[in-house]
């Protein structure tokens, strides 16, 4: 076997993602709750204590290494956060990996929960401050705002001693263009709520998804 045939041989036959261990890997469930004749999504309102405090969200968190899979980690810390056994759960499926900005490697999954109202819920006021639904109709109806958010990162480089050191990233003669980035983010404003950022990106994945005929 020549070179390349053995390298041939060797790629993979099913594509994943190099490197995916160095992200901060999560899952999260996208929860539809089926009230007043039609769905809802079931977000919440993160504690103001926390990381990103006060945003809105889905449940889910890091998938550990004690979870059997990202379906798991997203039934985990949907009961951890908002106390909805995993019997009251009906997994619809899953979109496509979402690659967030700052290193976080979302994998989301969708379901039905079945729940006649938000009282049933067990909330972990350490993580959530409240939680809400709003119909899957306002969002057909109403298409995101667009805003550009503006990101400088600092990059610095240690070598093996621990030292920082710019062998790797050098300051590159003042010019600092690589270390600004501009994207593009989604918005929603319903009662009284801002929804934006990944969260909105996933609304607005799975209402493209209901208009495909």
């Amino acid at each position: 076997m020549n070179l390349l045939d053995k390298l041939k041989s060797n790629l993979p036959k099913v594509h994943g993602i190099l490197g995916k261990d160095e992200f901060f890997n999560s899952a999260v469930l996208i929860p539809l709750v089926f009230v007043d004749d039609e769905y809802h999504f079931l977000f919440e309102k993160r504690s103001a204590n926390i990381k990103q405090g006060g945003e809105i969200c889905f449940p889910g968190g890091r998938v550990e290494k004690t979870d059997k899979s990202v379906v798991h980690t997203a039934l985990r810390e949907t009961f951890e956060e908002i106390g909805i056994e995993k019997n009251k759960i009906n997994v619809i499926g899953k979109l496509n990996i979402l690659f967030g900005p700052r290193g976080v490697l979302v994998e989301p999954i969708i379901a039905e929960v079945k729940i006649d109202n938000l009282q049933e819920l067990i909330i972990d006021k350490s993580e959530v401050e409240k939680v809400f639904l709003v119909p899957l109709s306002f969002f057909e109806n109403n298409e995101p705002e667009h805003y550009k958010i503006h990101s400088t990162v600092e990059h610095k480089s240690y070598n093996p001693s621990g030292e920082e050191d710019e062998l790797i990233l050098p300051s590159n003669n003042g010019n600092d263009t690589y270390y600004k980035s501009i994207r593009d983010v989604m918005v929603y404003k319903t009662q009284g709520e801002i929804i934006w950022g990944i969260t909105a990106r996933l609304v607005y994945e799975v209402i493209e998804k209901l208009k495909v005929v």
